[in-house]
This record gives C-alpha cells, sequence and structure tokens, in this order.
C-alpha cells in the first residue's frame, strides 16, 4: 500500500532543482576530464556518452514511473516485475552505491573552501562530518525544505558560470577554435576512466523517484523536470568544457585547483573566489538531494520486511523517515576516508548494476503487462527496446574493462565493487533463511 501523504508536496520547478542536484549538482568533478582524454577526445565524449548512457535510462525511469509513480521507484518497480529476490538486489545495490556517492561531496565541499581559507583541508574530516549531520537535520525536515534549499543552491551554482561564459564570449570573439574531436591515442585506461569520469557526473535519474508520492502530479512533473535538468546539465557541462580548453589552462593546474583556476585566469580571482563558491553550494545541494532519494528506499524495504522495521519509522511531525536519514548519515560518515578516484569508480560500477534490473523490469512489463496504461511510453517495440539498452551496457564495460587495466589502485577500486555487489546474493539467504515467506512472497505493489 503507498505510504501516507507527507503533509507538503513538491512542485516543478523545485522538483527540477532538486533533481538537477541529484543527477549532477554543475560541472565540479568534472575537471579529470581534460587530463584523461585530452583536448580532442573531451568535448567528444561529453556528447556521446549521455546520448548513450543517459537517455535510455531518463526513457526508462520515465516510462516506469508514469506506470507506477510510487514511494521506493525503482525499488519497487523490479520487485514487482522480477519478484521479492530481484527487488531486493535492487535495493541493496542502489543503497550501497549511494553511500560511496554521498562520501564524495563532503570532501569536495572541503576542497572548494579551501580556495578561500587553504589551512581548512587540515580540518577535512569535521568539516565534512558538519556537512552530514547539517545535511541530515535539513532531510529530517521534509521534502519541501529540501526542494527551496535546492532552488536556492542551483542559482548560486548557475550564477558564476554564467558570467564566466558572458565575459568568455564577450573577450574572445572572433577568436575561438573547437578541436577537431577524436579519441586516437588516448591509451584505453584513460579512456575508461574519462567514460568514468562522465558517467559519474550524469548518474541518478532512477533517484529521483524513490519520492513520487512526494510530488504534486507525479507524472507530467516528472516529465517536464527530468528533461528541464537534463537540458540545463549537458548545456552547462559543454560550455564549461569548451571554456576550460580555450583558457588554455595546464592539466596540472586544473587537475590541482579546478575550475575556480580557469576562472581566475580568464577574468581575475574576483571570479575564481564566485566559482570556488558555487562549487561549495554545489556539494551541499548534491548530498542534501541524494540523502533525500536514498533515504526512502531503505523505508520502503522495511516496510517489505526486508531490513529492520525501525528504518521504517516516520517523524510524527514532519512524516520523513528519519531512523533510515540517520543510518544513512552514520555510514556515510565512516566512508568519508576513500579518495576520490576510488570512490568514483565503486560508485559508477554499483550503479550500472541496479540500472540493468530497471532495463529487463522494462522489457518484462512490457511483455507481461503490455495493456497497463503509460502516461509516458518509448516509442519502441521490445526489440527496438533491446538495441537500445544495449548502449548503455556498451558503455558500462567499456569503463569497466577500462578501470582492470588501469593503475593498481583503480583495478582494487573495481574488485570491491564487484564484492559488494556479491553481498546482496549473502545477505539475501541469511532474509530467507530467516523469513522463508520471502522466497516465493507476493511482490505486488498495487
Amino acid at each position: 500500500m503507498p505510504a501516507t501523504p507527507p503533509l507538503r508536496k513538491i512542485r516543478i520547478v523545485q522538483l527540477t532543482a532538486v533533481i538537477f542536484f541529484t543527477v549532477s549538482g554543475g560541472p565540479y568533478g568534472l575537471e579529470p576530464l581534460i587530463t584523461y582524454a585530452g583536448e580532442h577526445g573531451a568535448l567528444l565524449l561529453l556528447l556521446i556518452t549521455p546520448l548513450l548512457w543517459d537517455v535510455p535510462a531518463i526513457f526508462t525511469v520515465l516510462e516506469l514511473n508514469s506506470m507506477m509513480p510510487v514511494t521506493g521507484g525503482y525499488y519497487k518497480w523490479v520487485k514487482y516485475a522480477l519478484g521479492n529476490r530481484w527487488g531486493f538486489f535492487e535495493g541493496w545495490w542502489t543503497w550501497l552505491y549511494t553511500f560511496v556517492d554521498l562520501a564524495i561531496y563532503p570532501g569536495l565541499f572541503v576542497l572548494y573552501a579551501s580556495y578561500f581559507f587553504p589551512v581548512l583541508a587540515e580540518y577535512r574530516i569535521p568539516i565534512c562530518l558538519c556537512v552530514i549531520w547539517a545535511s541530515a537535520g535539513l532531510n529530517i525536515l521534509g521534502i519541501v525544505p529540501v526542494g527551496k534549499t535546492s532552488l536556492f543552491l542551483g542559482a548560486i551554482v548557475f550564477a558564476p558560470f554564467i558570467i564566466l561564459f558572458t565575459l568568455f564570449f564577450i573577450h574572445h570573439a572572433g577568436n575561438i577554435s573547437i578541436p577537431s574531436p577524436s579519441l586516437k591515442g588516448i591509451p584505453f585506461p584513460s579512456l575508461g576512466m574519462a567514460l568514468y569520469t562522465v558517467m559519474w557526473n550524469c548518474l541518478g535519474w532512477d533517484n529521483v523517484t524513490t519520492y513520487a508520492e512526494e510530488v504534486e502530479k507525479p507524472v507530467r512533473s516528472y516529465l517536464v523536470s527530468v528533461f528541464s535538468a537534463f537540458v540545463l546539465v549537458m548545456v552547462l557541462y559543454f560550455l564549461v568544457i569548451f571554456v576550460t580548453h580555450q583558457s588554455g589552462i595546464s592539466n596540472s593546474v586544473l587537475a590541482d585547483k579546478g575550475f575556480p583556476a580557469v576562472a581566475e585566469l580568464l577574468s581575475g580571482k574576483w571570479l575564481g573566489g564566485l566559482i570556488a563558491f558555487g562549487g561549495m553550494a554545489s556539494s551541499l545541494g548534491i548530498y542534501a538531494a541524494v540523502l533525500l532519494s536514498v533515504s526512502r528506499v531503505p523505508k520502503v524495504m522495511a516496510d517489505d520486511d526486508l531490513l529492520p522495521k525501525g528504518l521504517n519509522k516516520q517523524h510524527s511531525r514532519f512524516q520523513t523517515p528519519y531512523v533510515s536519514i540517520l543510518v544513512c548519515s552514520i555510514i556515510v560518515s565512516l566512508m568519508i576516508l576513500w579518495p576520490f578516484a576510488d570512490l568514483l569508480i565503486i560508485d559508477v560500477t554499483v550503479y550500472g548494476a541496479g540500472l540493468s534490473l530497471e532495463y529487463i523490469t522494462l522489457i518484462k512489463l512490457r511483455m507481461a503487462a503490455p495493456d497497463v496504461h503509460r502516461p509516458f511510453k518509448i516509442p519502441l517495440s521490445i526489440p527496438g527496446l533491446c538495441l537500445m539498452i544495449m548502449l548503455p551496457v556498451t558503455v558500462y564495460f567499456v569503463a569497466l574493462a577500462g578501470a582492470f587495466s588501469s593503475q593498481e589502485h583503480a583495478v582494487w577500486a573495481a574488485v570491491f565493487a564487484i564484492t559488494a555487489l556479491s553481498s546482496a546474493e549473502l545477505v539475501w539467504r541469511l532474509i530467507v533463511w530467516k523469513k522463508p515467506y520471502h522466497k516465493n512472497g507476493d511482490s505486488s505493489i498495487f
């Protein structure tokens, strides 16, 4: 049964802001792309990868969400179509990947805050913990405060880049050259890491469906908001990589100081400071939005008796899964010591496995329930859907192969990710051993 509706629901504009932060939060973290792919490959990968990786995921999410706009989103879809076991796998995998994802952003906040006060880098751990627990408090207050905060932080993220792009095109009119797109000469390990970088900066479209019952007119709202967020993200990414290339900044400086160094090179320290401040806002906004999405999954799994019952407790006033939020925050607090590159590989690897179950669910429901009303339906037959799904699957395995052929730390990160995926089977067997009725339990969501 659907959860009790919350006191207040989020609207399209706020939902667009939350989606923007869930899947992107701005180009921060995209800096290594030029190092990995070079000036000729960066823009090409930035144009091609989202079409192959994101568009199939967006279409899949919109169709399944239009059929079943329920709290728990992707977990409920997979459970309904494929049964309890695979539903548990989906929830478990996405829970794990989101812990890894969340652990990245407090560190990025410290990185950009250090632009103003370098001494803050020495206090990375306590500052990260402050970010984690302030966001936990905001999420306990509910989806509307998170939505309003995302809208405010989104303006802070976009404004400095709009200034950067405007000043660049004013000062460089008639002196712009676009590098010829080519992947020639890029070592395979570097190509894999470049793909991981773009994929990580464009993932999470399914995460935004876990709170569908907290959205006004969810089918229409998601359709408008998802496409709006996708356009905003792609335009912003393309322009910032283009301007970075045109600035002539060295790869070493870019890797060390990020996009604030680009702004400082083009327009002075004042704009570098604005970009760095936007990076701080981006980290806060992403963390709050992703925590919003992940906290609903263990709550719904606990409702289904697949996780301890305490995780589904609702706050008496705000009607939020506060225990789930607190547990997520505790786990992330223990993971903030991982280096960025390792977290990125683990994040994308585990996420891709969960996304594959959603693609299988799409095909299964097209075959098993062809007549169920779909307000949004991908205009492809089942063979066409299979071909569409092959695009992100190919990108995923190319990136994974590149990680395995990379330096040692990347290999171990990929191995850790595969081990994390394997843990789902072990935990599932423990659940069935203690609660055998789950093996063939009812998977209906209606």
